[in-house]
C-alpha cells in the first residue's frame, strides 16, 4: 500500500473510505475482469481463435470466479468494512425519495437526498451480490459435472450464460457512471473526497468526527 495515499491533498477533505475497504474494492474488480476477460475469450469466437489455448482459459476463469467472495469475505475483519456493508444493506425513506428522482430524471441535489451511499449504489450492491452467488454456484453445476443430474446442469449452463451477460451490462453501466464522477473515483482511490462533494452528494452522510478533516500544511499529495 502506498503510505502518501493515507495522506488527503490539499483542500478542505473527509475520509471516505479505510484502506480496507479500498483494497476489497480493488481486488474484487481485478477478479471480476479476470472473469469478464476470459468469459469473453470463451464465448466471442473471434477473441477464442485469436487466444487459442481454451484449457487455460477456462481453469482461470473457475479459479477467478471462485475466488471472488474472497475480498469480501477478508473484509468482515475490518471493522469499517463491516460498517459499511450495515449501511448498503439498509435502506430508508431518503432513498425512496432518491429512487423516484432517479425515474423521474431529475437531477437537483435537494431532490436526491443520500446517506454515505445513494440508492442506486445500494441496489447496485445488492444485485451484484446476488448475481456473483447465483454465478458461483451455477458455476460449480458446471464445473464438477458428475455432482449433479444433466438436468441440473443444462439448467445452470442457461443461467450462467445469460446472468453473465446481463452482469457485463450492469457493469459497463457501473464503469461508466464512475468515470462520468472524478471525485468519487478519487475517494476510492486516496480514501479521501472534497467537504463540498460530500456536502452535494450526500448530504444526510455524517463522517465520524474522530477523523481528520483537514491536511496538514505541505502535505498535500501531487
Amino acid at each position: 500500500m502506498n503510505p502518501r495515499a493515507e495522506v488527503p491533498p490539499a483542500g478542505a477533505r473527509v475520509r471516505r473510505f479505510a484502506p480496507a475497504e479500498r483494497w476489497v474494492h480493488r481486488t474484487t474488480a481485478a477478479l471480476t475482469g479476470v472473469c469478464v476477460v476470459t468469459a469473453a475469450c470463451l464465448y466471442v469466437p473471434q477473441l477464442a481463435e485469436l487466444v487459442g489455448r481454451r484449457e487455460l482459459v477456462v481453469r482461470v476463469h473457475e479459479v477467478g470466479g471462485c475466488l471472488l467472495p474472497v475480498p469480501v469475505l477478508a473484509g468482515l475483519a475490518s471493522r469499517s468494512f463491516r460498517s459499511d456493508l450495515g449501511r448498503l444493506n439498509r435502506f430508508g425513506p431518503h432513498d425512496r425519495r432518491w429512487l423516484r428522482a432517479a425515474v423521474r430524471r431529475d437531477a437537483r441535489p435537494s431532490a436526491r437526498p443520500a446517506g454515505k451511499f445513494n440508492a442506486g449504489q445500494k441496489l447496485y450492491a445488492a444485485w451484484t451480490a446476488g448475481a456473483t452467488l447465483v454465478m458461483l454456484g451455477t458455476g460449480l453445476m458446471m464445473w464438477f459435472t458428475h455432482l449433479v443430474p444433466l438436468t441440473w446442469r443444462t439448467g445452470a449452463t442457461f443461467v450462467h450464460d445469460w446472468l453473465a451477460l446481463t452482469l457485463g451490462v450492469v457493469l459497463a453501466g457501473h464503469v461508466g457512471m464512475a468515470a462520468a464522477d472524478p471525485e468519487a473515483r478519487r475517494g476510492l482511490r486516496t480514501g479521501w473526497v472534497s467537504e463540498e462533494w460530500a456536502r452535494r452528494e450526500h448530504p444526510l452522510w455524517r463522517p465520524p468526527a474522530d477523523r481528520p478533516r483537514q491536511p496538514e500544511p505541505g502535505s498535500g499529495l501531487r
